[in-house]
């Protein structure tokens, strides 16, 4: 079926009346993969998600797919050796969502990493992330890391480190993995929440899902049940008849968005804090970020906003290790806020709980992953669909799935000819651009966000002076259809936040277009003036929560 929200509620009533090998609960990037990971098998697949997808923590992160060099601080090799081997399939499967961004790691004296031992640490982190020979590090004289960053704090500066990471869309590389799992015949849908665990034997055996949007009820039988909810995965557990001693513990962090004009920053800098934890700062798109807090959070799961206290933090690490950036509270363009899925450790901070993620298989057969980075999604799915997989072959007799698929299998929109052709695939898609009523620029930029998917987005931009646009310029209207029709966006805010990403960095073009995107939403979903009014003071909500933390208003 299409990944369209026009068909969404005739997906529900399909659901309803199968049976699935697999039922996924969550839709962020790890239900996502493990989704991909399945239908790729073979096996028939289900996702449902409560909010939009990858409206929790997958579009809230530091949007880097990185090789956790600082977890070799705290002396967790394997997992830098996994995730620094993943981070480079990630690049190859979707160059589109995922770009290369060399990164200074400045040395000043009495700071986190001495020159010694980052030139050890780097050397090692190539070593265990099996770093491609172009990407391997380099260190810097003082005078060199000078002259790639001028701002960076001259005092005790020592030399620097610098090394490749990657950065990403999460939510977009979420939005098209999920988009290649349907490709591949799964079921997928948002807005649909998971309220009760079905049983046979004593076995889950499905859930019952309410449509979130008109409160009404379905039943989606399954196999096997896999709980990949992120931040609520004990919610779910808690709706199971077993239990266990594992416990989530929620963390928030917060990331501020600056225009180049207040803090031109021309190199990523991985940098220390005066509290002695480290923080990223990154141009992207014209705009800086810089983030990320790390604190325990206990509030609204669904609704992390970002405190005073946050915006402050970060403003003064920027005003330590940039001492002539001279920033107020009202050069905040933007912000988000997202929690991190931890698993407990009693007796530690923040910061230094562990990123591992853990697979636990209750009686009832109920399957909760929990924990891991970003950058080891594909590998977290292959785990727990080797897990099902086993499970199906054990119980079935005759039935058997293939390996996982995953390791070179391109993602929706990665179909370019692998990241070595992607810039010449770009620079032939910003030609054919004006066949179809385009700018090249438009073109670039389309042909960068969609990828292989671009010809379709040009289809709309071709077919504009046929409907009425109600006031949408072309490219607008090409983006919203295809987002509409192909990658179930359900409200303003899944356009303008999960899939364009505008409300982060580019709040401008979200305060000119949304006067005119949510009457034609309205029109193209048949919604009723009570929604479309609701959907309105959601978005204009976003927009302040951005800019303005809670305890200031």
């Amino acid at each position: 079926m299409k990944f369209s929200s026009i068909t969404r509620g005739a997906l529900l009533e399909t659901m309803d009346k199968q049976e699935y090998d697999l039922l996924v609960i969550g839709g962020g990037i790890t239900g996502a993969g493990i989704a991909l990971d399945a239908a790729l098998r073979g096996m028939k697949v289900a996702v449902v998600e409560m909010q939009d997808f990858a409206a929790g923590t997958s579009s809230r992160s530091t949007k880097l797919v990185h090789g956790g060099l600082r977890y070799l601080k705290q002396f967790q090799v394997a997992m830098v050796a996994e995730v620094g081997k993943e981070r480079a399939i990630v690049y190859e499967n979707g160059p589109h969502v995922t770009t290369p961004e060399w990164m200074l790691l400045p040395i000043h004296q009495g700071g986190t990493f001495g020159t010694f031992t980052t030139s050890v640490a780097l050397r090692f982190y190539d070593f265990l992330a099996s770093v491609k020979k172009g990407e391997r590090r380099k260190m810097l004289s003082t005078k060199e890391v000078l002259r790639k960053e001028p701002l960076l704090k001259k005092k005790g500066l020592k030399g620097g480190g610098y090394y490749v990471e990657y950065r990403t869309d999460d939510a977009r590389l979420t939005i098209e993995v999920l988009k290649a799992a349907v490709q591949n015949g799964a079921h997928i849908v948002n807005y649909a929440k998971a309220v009760d665990l079905l049983y046979k034997d004593n076995k889950v055996s499905g859930a019952t899902v309410m449509d979130v949007l008109t409160q009404t009820q379905y039943t989606i039988s399954a196999k096997n049940v896999v709980n990949a909810a992120g931040p609520w995965v004990d919610d779910v557990r808690n709706k199971d008849y077993t239990r266990n001693n594992k416990q989530l513990r929620l963390t928030k962090g917060v990331h501020l968005v600056l225009d180049q004009s207040v803090f031109p920053l021309q190199q990523a800098v991985y940098f220390d804090t005066p509290d002695g934890r480290m923080v990223f700062a990154i141009p992207r798109d014209g705009k800086t970020y810089v983030g990320t807090t790390d604190t325990f959070f206990e509030e609204d799961t669904a609704n992390p906003k970002m405190l005073a206290e946050d915006r402050d933090y970060i403003l003064n690490s920027i005003t330590y290790m940039f001492p002539n950036v001279k920033l107020s509270k009202e050069d905040v363009e933007s912000s988000w806020a997202g929690v991190r899925p931890l698993i407990y450790e009693k007796g530690k901070d923040p910061s230094e709980i562990s990123r591992k993620d853990e697979i636990w298989e209750a009686d009832s057969g109920l399957i909760t992953i929990a924990g891991g980075k970003l950058t080891g999604y594909r590998k977290m799915a292959e785990s727990v669909v080797d897990l099902v997989s086993k499970g199906i072959s054990e119980s079935s007799t005759g039935v058997s799935f293939k390996t996982s698929q995953t390791k070179t299998y391109p993602i929706s929109g990665g179909n370019v000819g692998g990241s070595k052709e992607f810039m010449a695939f770009i620079k032939k898609k910003q030609a054919e651009a004006v066949k179809y009523g385009l700018t090249k620029e438009e073109g670039h930029f389309l042909a960068k966000q969609y990828g292989s998917n671009v010809d379709l987005v040009f289809e709309y931009s071709n077919s504009y002076h046929s409907h009425d646009a109600m006031g949408l310029s072309r490219v607008v209207y090409a983006q919203l259809m295809y987002a509409i029709e192909h990658e179930m966006v359900v409200k303003p805010v899944d356009f303008f936040i999960r899939r364009t990403g505008a409300l982060f960095f580019d709040r401008n073009w979200v305060i000119t277009w949304k006067e005119k995107v949510i009457p034609f939403m309205a029109k193209k979903l048949n919604w009723t003036k009570e929604q479309t009014r609701n959907y309105q003071v959601q978005l204009d909500q976003e927009l302040q929560d951005a800019v303005t933390p809670i305890d200031e208003r």
